[in-house]
């Protein structure tokens, strides 16, 4: 199931595209110090690195020793440094080498800690070099995926799908079973399906624990006429798939069915709103207003969602009080939710990418309320 790039990703060019952002930002290079970050920019998959992106000159990617082979290998172009402590083995570099006129150096504000700040900032003013602070420039870069990134999270979505239905089929959601034997088969089977790696830990809440949005499953026993509600996804060549979809057990009654369709309401509104240029407050309200409308806006306690990629949580966030809009390529969910504290919630989520004809589903598994 897994799918893999049809051609080799534009690192260069990514690479390229960040230049000019710095440049525009009144820096002249960029630490990039952020794991994710640096894979985007360069196909680096290890544990330890870091990269300098320059405005004029070549770019530079530095590793500690047991990577030496890997970095080879991912990045190839690149000169490498082989340094434990690689951040401030790059910026030592700049220093020793900075020319007659100052160079501003950037770095990731947002991935830098206390401790290296001040190390860095020691070492800048003893060479004449400014140090400028940058806040989220590459994942701005990241928030417009590829047509390779848009198949990469697709075939995610598709095998939490077919996980899912799965589950289902082997009769893994029923009453007597507890929250956490339903999240590590669902877990399991997505292996088998072929993920790399789950997207995060599982989310399986049933009964009254279903009004608490990010639950962690426990030994609880699921019961007729329960909620449950399955927040999960996959990992497929570094890309993530994110969806929810909540069930009830044996029989609904009918003030569950109403939440649900109030839900499933909000949620479709949501997904109609994804348009290219459209303000991400304006996409969040479009939902939120459904639930509002009905009488339980107190009960909707988050977001209507977030955007997916090299990272589950990443730009753009579509809340409330979000700034900005909505790019063409963008792969976002939407999760509009009811939460009941005592008696139960619900949450229906997918994960979308916008395009000027509106918003495709990546996941498929059906959002009408499934009585198991």
């Amino acid at each position: 199931m897994p799918v893999n790039y049809e051609t080799t990703p534009d690192f260069a060019g990514r690479r390229a595209r960040l230049a000019a952002a710095i440049g525009a930002l009144g820096a002249d290079v960029l630490v990039i110090s952020d794991l994710v970050n640096l894979r985007y920019l360069t196909g680096f998959t290890g544990s330890n690195g870091s990269a300098l992106v320059r405005t004029d000159g070549p770019d530079l990617i530095a590793t500690d020793g047991r990577y030496r082979a890997q970095v080879a290998a991912q990045a190839p172009g690149l000169d490498v440094l082989i340094e434990r402590d690689t951040v401030t083995a790059l910026v030592a570099l700049l220093a020793d080498h900075q020319g007659e006129l100052p160079l501003r150096v950037g770095f990731e504000a947002d991935a830098v800690t206390v401790a290296q700040f001040a190390g860095l900032s020691v070492l800048l003013d003893r060479a004449g070099l400014e140090l400028v602070p940058l806040r989220g420039t590459v994942e701005k870069l990241r928030e417009v995926k590829d047509d390779g990134e848009i198949a990469q999270i697709e075939a995610a979505c598709r095998l939490g799908d077919k996980a899912l239905a799965t589950l289902i089929e082997r009769d893994g959601i029923v009453a007597g079973r507890t929250e956490r034997e339903v999240a590590r088969d669902l877990e399991w089977i997505m292996y088998g399906c072929g993920a790399d790696a789950i997207a995060f830990e599982t989310i399986v809440a049933a009964g009254a624990n279903s009004a608490i949005p990010h639950h962690r499953p426990t030994d609880a026993v699921l019961a007729s006429g329960d909620f449950v509600k399955i927040d999960f996804g996959a990992v497929v060549g570094g890309y993530h798939s994110d969806m929810t979809r909540t069930f009830v057990l044996d029989q609904a009654s009918d003030w569950q069915r109403a939440i649900y369709q109030i839900v499933a309401d909000a949620q479709h509104a949501g997904r109609m709103a994804l348009l290219p240029g459209a303000a991400l407050a304006d996409v969040d309200a479009a939902a939120r207003d459904v639930i509002t409308a009905a009488g339980y806006g107190e009960q909707y306690v988050h977001g209507l969602g977030h955007g997916v990629g090299l990272a589950i949580h990443e730009a753009p966030g579509i809340g409330a009080a979000a700034t900005g809009t909505l790019r063409d390529g963008a792969t976002v969910t939407v999760e509009p939710g009811i939460y009941l504290p005592g008696r139960g919630g619900v949450r229906i989520e997918d994960t979308l990418v916008v395009t000027d004809s509106g918003a495709r589903s990546l996941t498929t598994s059906p959002r009408a309320l499934q009585v198991l």
